[in-house]
């Protein structure tokens, strides 16, 4: 799905929402610690000016009598009590008299004649004012001036952390407004979700004319639930209903609510909703719902667990909505099987919308958003793109895009090509070619004859997807890979695909076994993956024979009905048995992996060696391949 642009100027009151209590305390305190290390070295530099003039030589007033009489003293300037003599060869020096006394009568007191002081050039200034009294008080003033600033900016750092705890309990939610056209978001916007639109289209209608809906009686659902797997859209999506509409949207994480102290996602949630009145017709976006919205009663928090408080408060705050308030609340998840039944009950979130992953032409509707603003070159087909991304979500689809635009742009070519896209599927699927990992031929060899045992077993395997691509290039953590698509999608699975797909993930482990009579680390997440689909076969699909039609676990593997991690719902004795069935299943599957290695082995030494030769094989030289020795390739119209 498409991402909406970020704005770059948020509203004062947008502003005012996205402050959080504590934010930059941490840093202000060292820059108002800064600020009063350069106020104090003011200070000290302006001390030292000050200082700096009376670093003159000093000479005492008999001295300086003796040289008046002498004829040594060219000037003499009187400041008030400070006398400044400057000498015939230029060196000043200072001296001190009484204040009471005057400057003649003091020299006269020591013998000096009005004729000898004739011959000295005599000045009196008596200084006074504004910098007189500065200068003079300064040693006092200063320190005293900082001490008083320093307590300032401490007061307020204070003030400004009382007034934050204040705001503690305060909403954290960001605010979208109506009018806000660089983040604005249509359904146009959103390629594929045809289903959920036609949903979601009756909540658009009712915030824009509820009149309608109130005539006939109709009361439109306060919560709607989007549920999907990561990356499908759901965020996207409910932007696009308030984009639509021309509502308020207040977008808010789950995780937002949750803090150490307990009550404070409660009253986020108070200050949420009344935000949300006040500016309806509105949208409250809950993303990631399941993170306060979890089953109650689990025994972690007692009953005081901020959690369960802070949904207590969502349910009481959506049971307190009045028929006529236009106010809607959306959430999103991925995990709906864990929400408390409160939660989905009738008046609450009753309206559910799902939203799958998207099918090829959702898929390809979704590159040419994405592709609006990429200059492409001729050969770009968004058609091959998206018959070669099954499975893609809308985020890993704009990841795909993307990743393509940054290739072209390294090998500095203007456009993007087709090229492009498709390496950038194998690189959003499994990471960056790992081109410094470089192999010894030993483990070149066996890794090329590792992926050729997976492609060898694909192409014979009836309900095995056919193989479109074979490398020994590493990528991610992987030495090589087998690309498999299916011949056409398909929303189910059926246990014989399971046991092929199963059968082709231990082909690699029975070739090394086989060839080299050893085993390496490089079949360990075949095995995991394998193992894991197994076990998924038995405890979720009823896929066992001896157990039957049984689910003993959920969705991740958890157990059902939102119990803890660790609880079973089954014995010992079953458990046992599950483990028994595994077994069996791999055992099963890897003798047939060994008699397909068997019976094809020159095929098998074919592909290695070719592997071993280009590093990378496409579908057409594979099929050649496999015409040339028997084996037709799996194609649509060969479907029966």
């Amino acid at each position: 799905m498409p991402k909406p642009k970020q704005n770059k100027k948020d509203s004062p009151k947008k502003v005012f929402l996205d402050k959080i209590p504590g934010r930059g305390m941490k840093n202000s305190f060292f820059g108002n610690f800064v600020i009063g290390v350069l106020v104090l070295f003011f200070v000290v530099s302006i001390y030292s000016l000050i200082s700096s003039n009376k670093s003159k030589e000093e000479i005492s007033i008999s001295d300086l009598a003796l040289s008046v009489k002498a004829g040594q003293i060219k000037e003499i300037r009187v400041t008030n009590s400070s006398i400044d003599a400057t000498f015939q060869d230029g060196i000043i020096k200072t001296s001190k008299k009484e204040d009471s006394a005057s400057f003649t009568d003091t020299l006269a007191a020591y013998g000096v004649t009005a004729d000898q002081l004739d011959k000295v050039k005599v000045s009196v200034n008596q200084e006074t004012g504004f910098l007189y009294w500065l200068i003079n008080l300064s040693p006092i003033l200063f320190p005293v001036l900082f001490i008083a600033v320093f307590i300032w900016i401490m007061s307020r750092q204070i003030k400004g952390a009382g007034m934050q705890a204040f705001s503690f309990g305060q909403s954290r939610a960001r605010l979208t407004e109506p009018d806000d056209t660089k983040q604005r978001v249509t359904f146009k916007d959103v390629a594929g979700c045809k289903e959920a639109k036609e949903e979601l289209s009756e909540i658009v209608d009712f915030l824009k004319n509820p009149k309608k809906f109130f005539e006939i009686g109709a009361r439109i659902p306060k919560g709607i639930l989007l549920m999907g797997a990561p990356g499908t859209g759901k965020t996207l999506l409910a932007r696009a209903v308030a984009g639509e509409a021309g509502v308020a949207f207040f977008s808010i994480s789950g995780s937002e609510f949750v803090e150490m102290f307990v009550g404070v996602g409660a009253s986020r949630v108070r200050d949420l909703f009344q935000m949300a009145k006040k500016t309806a017709p509105a949208i409250i976006f809950m993303d990631e719902i399941d993170a306060v919205g979890r089953v109650r009663g689990g025994g972690l928090g007692g009953g005081n667990d901020e959690r369960e408080q802070t949904l207590n408060q969502i349910l009481v705050e959506m049971d307190g909505f009045e028929p006529t308030e236009k106010v809607i609340i959306i959430a999103a998840t991925n995990r709906p099987d864990v929400l408390d039944p409160a939660l989905l009950r009738p008046g609450r979130f009753d309206r559910r919308v799902t939203i799958d992953l998207p099918d090829r032409n959702d898929r390809e509707e979704i590159l040419k958003i994405h592709s609006k603003e990429k200059p492409f070159a001729e050969d770009v087909n968004l058609i091959v793109i998206a018959e070669r991304t099954p499975g893609f979500s809308g985020a890993d689809l704009y990841s795909l895009m993307n990743e393509a635009a940054i290739l072209a742009a390294r090998e500095n070519r203007k456009k993007v090509s087709q090229f492009d896209l498709i390496r950038s599927i194998e690189k959003v699927m499994m990471g960056p070619e790992r081109k410094s990992h470089i192999l010894s031929r030993k483990e070149k060899e066996m890794t090329a004859y590792h992926e050729a045992g997976h492609a060898v077993a694909a192409s014979v395997l009836p309900y095995a997807d056919p193989v479109h691509k074979i490398s020994i290039i590493s990528r991610g953590r992987a030495l090589g890979y087998v690309f498999k698509l299916p011949i056409e999608e398909k929303k189910l699975q059926s246990k014989k695909e399971f046991l092929d797909d199963i059968t082709v993930a231990l082909a690699g482990y029975v070739v090394e076994k086989n060839i080299y009579g050893d085993i390496t680390t490089g079949p360990s997440n075949d095995l995991q993956v394998s193992t894991a689909l197994a076990r998924d076969m038995v405890t979720k699909y009823g896929m066992s024979e001896n157990l039957g039609p049984v689910a003993l676990e959920g969705v991740g593997g958890k157990t059902l009905f939102g119990r803890g991690i660790n609880e079973k719902e089954y014995s010992e004795q079953v458990g046992a048995l599950i483990d028994k069935e595994v077994s069996k299943i791999m055992k099963d599957a890897l003798d047939k992996a060994e008699i397909i290695i068997k019976e094809h082995r020159p095929l098998l030494d074919i592909i290695a060696k070719r592997l071993i030769d280009k590093e990378t094989i496409e579908r057409d030289e594979f099929e050649s391949i496999l015409v040339a020795n028997g084996i037709q390739p799996k194609r649509k119209e060969n479907l029966s």
